[in-house]
């Protein structure tokens, strides 16, 4: 008889399905705020980043840092928003992040970062797989 099993989470299985929805939207909102509030300077810095059309990449960045991930923590339309994370969080890893272009004390950081993001996308991935449990507007 194996003696391991692995954890269900049973009961506490929706509520841990919410808190990781919040957990892994948290860091979009708070840095999504400030994009928002200070909408000309994050304009100027996608242009400085070399972001394409830095007015849309701007536009993007907030509306996926504050309105998709409220509607992550909500539990709407979770799995497609989970998928259209993916990519958002790969293209900002590869358009702020790209540590192979940098030298000097730019380049640790950036790596970390650029990694950051990668592990961020493999959790949205995970999200819209199991999608977001019963506590969710999803499952209303």
């Amino acid at each position: 008889m194996n003696t391991l099993r692995y954890f269900d989470f049973g009961q506490s299985r929706p509520l841990m399905l919410l808190i990781a929805r919040i957990a892994l939207v948290l860091l979009f909102i708070i840095f999504g705020y400030p994009k928002m509030t200070g909408f000309d300077g994050t304009v100027q810095y996608m242009a400085t980043l070399g972001a394409p059309l830095p007015m849309v990449a701007a536009i993007i960045a907030v509306l996926m840092e504050i309105v998709a991930a409220i509607l992550i923590v909500l539990g709407f339309f979770t799995r497609p928003l989970a998928i259209l994370f993916i990519f958002y969080t790969l293209g900002t890893a590869v358009i702020g992040h790209h540590y192979w272009n940098m030298s000097g004390d730019a380049v640790v950081p950036n790596m970390i970062n650029f990694y950051k993001n990668i592990s961020i996308a493999a959790a949205f991935l995970l999200l819209a797989i199991v999608g977001p449990g019963s506590i969710s507007l999803d499952k209303r």
